[in-house]
């Protein structure tokens, strides 16, 4: 990577592992690079589960440290995306209260419920485009109301995830819209906070800050972290802060006809409009309105994704068994196809631990037999995603009037080609994998911008398809897809 080109640097946090990323600009291509790799593991408290923020913050400042001793000064700004609806509060010193619960504890089970005695579902909907996960930051801040938390009563200011870090880099309090747009708090018509949905629910909206809009320059970094990693000249720019959000700018789509996907622990699948779809019929579908760059909405769905995968995995290495993911997948494509289909959304399959349990559970509760080995049991995740996305791929078309003719698989999971040939076979459309590190670069496209490198998304995109290959996957056996589709929709109706 020459030193002599505009470098930026991405703070990428995932639910398994974060990375600090470098991307060098050339004015034609941009190159990326991982500088630093670190798991990111939550940690059990007796009050619950959280994410080690301090943790985080250390190994952010330990990759850019790193990154300015190899590119000094071409190094031009920093951004961060995470994971979506976690947040930290501060008290009126700007102290962290607490370390951020994981959106995976229990304290938020039962609680949309709860709310809906005060607000309806269709209300809460129309009020905020968000589909309906009891994990969502609402949900949150409602079971913390509920409880009189200490920490919600001595909070003075909310930040989501990467805000927090931007905030511990910068001294500067802002919610960037992308990640604010998905805790179901806001107003994606006005792009302000939906005050009186809060009120209602007893969450204070004093404690949101102002929203910035993804491409903002937040401003130099604080003295003593410039110190910290040596770059009195570096910039932070809030990116698309919520990692879907950069995912999709860093996809190479090319017109209206594109569906993504961002595979990873969570698949989204969806498509860039010109404004929020909010009606009966994307309620009833459950679909989201979350914000993009420039005034897109992402129109998508929530898919349970590898999670399911990984947990299994998790579970064997435990037993003694520890099988890499291209091991697991490989046995996955020797296996018998449609041995047992798997609906992914099951609530079930949420909580960590126990996944092989839990899968044969869902089988049994459904009529079905368990899968009989590790092979079998990964096809049948991946089959059951492929339906899944065969489902969303329909109502997102009848949700924009729109014939989707192709779908880009970006993301880490872009990588499983059993997947994604699945993918191409149960929609029947054409599939494109890559680049797998769309977030990343996403991330850096809105740093170029502000830089003044790059006028646009549209730039920004094909400078992607120049830069990253995509390997396309064609539909084969649709007519054993029919069949399959036919008898899992055949099994939701005898779930009720």
């Amino acid at each position: 990577m020459a030193t002599k080109t505009r470098v930026y640097l991405a703070g990428d946090f995932g639910a398994e592992s974060g990375r600090v990323m470098a991307g060098a600009f050339t004015g034609r291509r941009l190159t990326l690079q991982e500088i630093h790799r670190f798991p990111n593991e939550p940690v059990r408290l007796p009050d619950g589960l959280h994410w080690d923020a301090l943790r985080l913050f250390h190994e952010l400042k330990n990759g850019a440290r790193a990154a300015i001793r190899q590119f000094g000064k071409s190094t031009v700004s920093i951004g961060v995306d995470t994971w979506g609806v976690d947040f930290g509060l501060l008290d009126a010193q700007g102290g962290l209260l607490g370390n951020p619960w994981h959106y995976r504890d229990a304290r938020t089970e039962g609680m949309m419920e709860r709310a809906f005695r005060l607000i309806s579902r269709a209300e809460i909907y129309r009020r905020t485009g968000i589909q309906f996960m009891h994990v969502n930051t609402l949900y949150q801040l409602f079971a913390m109301a509920r409880a009189r938390h200490p920490q919600l009563v001595a909070a003075k200011t909310l930040l989501f995830m990467p805000d927090l870090f931007h905030y511990w880099l910068t001294g500067r309090r802002a919610n960037e819209w992308t990640i604010a747009s998905t805790s179901q708090c806001a107003d994606p018509m006005r792009k302000t906070w939906a005050r009186t949905l809060l009120a209602k629910l007893g969450v204070p909206a004093s404690l949101f800050a102002g929203i910035v809009e993804p491409g903002t320059a937040l401003g130099p970094l604080r003295a003593d972290v410039a110190e910290d990693i040596g770059a009195s000249h570096l910039n932070v720019v809030a990116p698309a802060g919520h990692d879907t959000a950069s995912a999709v700018i860093g996809a190479p789509l090319e017109g209206p006809e594109d569906a993504y996907i961002s595979s990873g622990t969570w698949s989204l699948m969806g498509v860039e409009v010109s404004r929020p779809v909010i009606n009966d019929d994307s309620l009833a579908c459950n679909f989201t309105n979350e914000g993009g760059a420039f005034g897109t909405t992402r129109l998508l769905k929530n898919i349970m994704g590898l999670w399911i995968v990984q947990e299994c995995r998790r579970a064997w290495k435990a037993a003694g068994d520890d099988l890499d993911y291209a091991t697991l997948t490989a046995m996955a494509a020797k296996a018998l196809p449609f041995s047992a289909l798997i609906d992914v959304r099951d609530p079930l399959f949420f909580p960590p631990g126990g996944m092989p349990e839990r899968i044969a559970r869902h089988c049994r509760a459904t009529g079905q037999k368990p899968p009989d080995d590790k092979g079998a049991t990964v096809r049948a995740i991946l089959e059951g995603l492929a339906l899944s996305y065969r489902e969303t791929l329909h109502n997102l078309e009848r949700l924009t009037g729109t014939t989707l003719r192709r779908i880009h698989i970006i993301g880490g999971g872009s990588q499983n080609e059993l997947l994604n040939q699945f993918t191409a076979d149960a929609t029947g459309r054409l599939v494109s994998a890559g680049p797998v590190e769309a977030t990343a670069a996403g991330n850096m496209l809105m740093q170029m911008i502000a830089d003044g490198q790059i006028a646009g998304i549209s730039e920004g995109r094909e400078i992607i398809r120049r830069s990253f290959p995509q390997k396309v996957f064609e539909p084969r056996d649709t007519a054993a897809w029919d069949a399959a589709a036919a008898r899992f929709a055949e099994l939701q109706m005898k779930r009720g």
